[in-house]
């Protein structure tokens, strides 16, 4: 007899299935305490994590989302971080809960320095709840979150999307965390449909300043579609043409979690609309989440609004 979703997370929060076992993503990653200091030195504490921004992001924006974490209970509440959200909750218990402090040295909070404080424990596909999703978006912080078997059995059952981010950046021995070139890049960017780098993480991947031929390079190496975030606008790549959009954030109060927002409501939006379409959404999505902290709040009909307002063709 196979176990319940329950069973197999070892424990869920709201897991009452209200979408029939059947989700348009699934948000795999680690829970994150963080410490986030701004450059004036005020400091903010709170639990995020890249698979916060993204659950909420893809909730927010209609899809219907599954969210599968780790984290430490005793650190951690998992419900009230999530409270709210239009999505079913899955969670397993870690050893530890990550936890990242991020020192930023810029008002535009481009620069930072990060430390590890915790690292969660690496998640295994048996793991995952017995549901049917379209997409796996893996959703990591560092590296040995996921590896490889992760990513090959994953791509057996749906579509793959990785944020890079979690393959790139190691903890070293003194806790410092540091950016190193995907090892076996070559051999996994086949699996992924829809793959995400920043500027710089798409310059360690592929040694190339220019993000329209990295977005090539990174294709032309395996990966179907490719999004590239920067502080001035997102490019998207799907080996025929490339896209790109402006950033028209007001403010920047809202800066932490840019790039998991954006790759979240490009996979959801990208389920029943063209390269431009999704990346038109996913854009007006992150500025308008950029203008207010915190994991983005909204709905679709807000995101819609904001596009009138400011993306009119």
């Amino acid at each position: 007899m196979s176990r319940t979703a329950e069973e197999r997370s070892g424990c869920a929060g709201r897991a009452q299935h209200r979408m029939d076992n059947r989700y348009d993503t699934m948000v795999v990653g680690p829970v994150s305490l963080d410490i986030n200091i701004d450059h004036l030195g005020n400091e903010r504490r709170e639990v995020g994590g890249a698979v916060v921004a993204s659950g909420f992001a893809a909730a927010g924006s209609g899809a219907r989302t599954a969210i599968f974490c780790k984290l430490d209970p005793q650190q951690v509440d998992v419900d009230e971080r999530f409270a709210g959200i239009a999505a079913d909750l899955f969670w397993k218990p870690s050893t530890h809960t990550c936890s990242i402090r991020n020192q930023y040295f810029t008002a535009d909070k481009e620069k930072r320095a990060c430390t590890s404080l915790g690292v969660c424990d690496p998640f295994r596909f048996d793991e995952l709840p017995e549901v049917q999703t379209a997409v796996y978006h893996f959703a990591g912080l560092v590296y040995g979150d996921f590896d490889g078997a992760l990513l090959e059995q994953a791509a057996r059952h749906g579509k793959v999307a990785l944020d890079v981010q979690c393959m790139l950046r190691h903890v070293e021995p003194d806790k410092t965390m540091a950016f190193h070139d995907w090892a076996d890049k070559r051999r996994y960017l086949p699996l992924i449909d829809y793959l995400k780098t920043d500027a710089a993480e798409a310059e360690i991947l592929t040694g190339l300043t220019d993000r329209s031929a990295a977005a090539r390079l990174l294709h032309e190496w395996g990966a179907k579609e490719v999004v590239i975030t920067h502080n001035t606008e997102v490019l998207a790549y799907d080996g025929q043409q490339l896209y790109t959009c402006p950033i028209k954030a007001r403010n920047l109060s809202g800066r932490t979690g840019r790039g998991d927002t954006t790759f979240a409501g490009y996979i959801t939006e990208r389920q029943h609309a063209s390269v431009e379409q999704a990346l038109r959404y996913c854009t007006a999505l992150v500025s308008l989440k950029m203008e207010t902290p915190g994991p983005f709040r909204g709905t679709r009909q807000d995101v819609l609004d904001y596009m009138a307002a400011f993306y009119a063709e």
